[in-house]
């Protein structure tokens, strides 16, 4: 576990992060067939890093219905951070539609852990067993401590990837009031002006304008 957790910290992108994350949990939870991490954006479902067919559909499941135990936990809907179900086909009262269309699907057991730090909620990592009763409380465990250091090295990789656009966009911009003002005699400020009427006027991002200044020399 802590070597998994210096190693997650170590990946190069936000993708490695989250495809080491879910790897880890079927290398170090027993039972678990397939893992994947689920996003909600507004009303939309995210699958994340699936190492399994399995999980993108039952993702897919628990969108198109509106219900579900990862649906449930991502949006944080009891309160809870983690869940353990050892047989779906005992949780119909829960989840009436969800539960026998999963069980068709092949998922027999599942637990899912809420992903957050202090600050936010990342998702939730999502560890499914094609046969009931899979997980163990040892299992839970371990599945708990992986999430938490995913958090972590999630948050974290996020936040570097962030980091390099925001000066990957400074230096775009740079360069393109740069071209700017040599082109057309412009001051630095006249240069950034120019950049943000045309930003307005065509309802283009900022650093959208910028590329294409870069790209094409100036602005037709």
């Amino acid at each position: 576990m802590a070597s998994m957790a210096r190693d997650l910290l170590a990946q190069e992108s936000v993708d490695a992060t989250l495809e080491r994350i879910t790897a880890s949990a079927t290398e170090l939870v027993d039972g678990c067939d397939a893992a994947g991490i689920l996003v909600l954006h507004a009303r939309k479902v995210e699958t994340l890093a699936p190492t399994d067919g399995l999980v993108v559909d039952n993702d897919r499941l628990q969108g198109e219905l509106r219900e579900g135990p990862c649906f449930d936990i991502a949006r944080r809907a009891h309160g809870e951070r983690v869940f353990r179900i050892a047989d779906l086909t005992g949780e119909q009262r829960r989840w009436p539609a969800y539960a026998p269309a999963a069980h068709a699907l092949g998922v027999g057991s599942m637990m899912g852990f809420l992903l957050f730090t202090d600050d936010e909620d990342l998702g939730a990592l999502n560890l499914y067993s094609r046969k009931a009763g899979a997980f163990t409380e040892a299992g839970e465990l371990a599945g708990w401590l992986l999430a938490s250091h995913a958090a972590i090295a999630f948050s974290s990789a996020r936040t570097q990837a962030q980091m390099e656009q925001a000066v990957a966009t400074r230096h775009t911009i740079g360069e393109a009031m740069g071209i700017l003002m040599g082109s057309h005699h412009l001051s630095e400020d006249q240069a950034f002006g120019v950049l943000r009427r045309y930003s307005q006027e065509n309802n283009v991002k900022l650093r959208e304008v910028a590329r294409l200044i870069c790209e094409q020399g100036g602005l037709s």
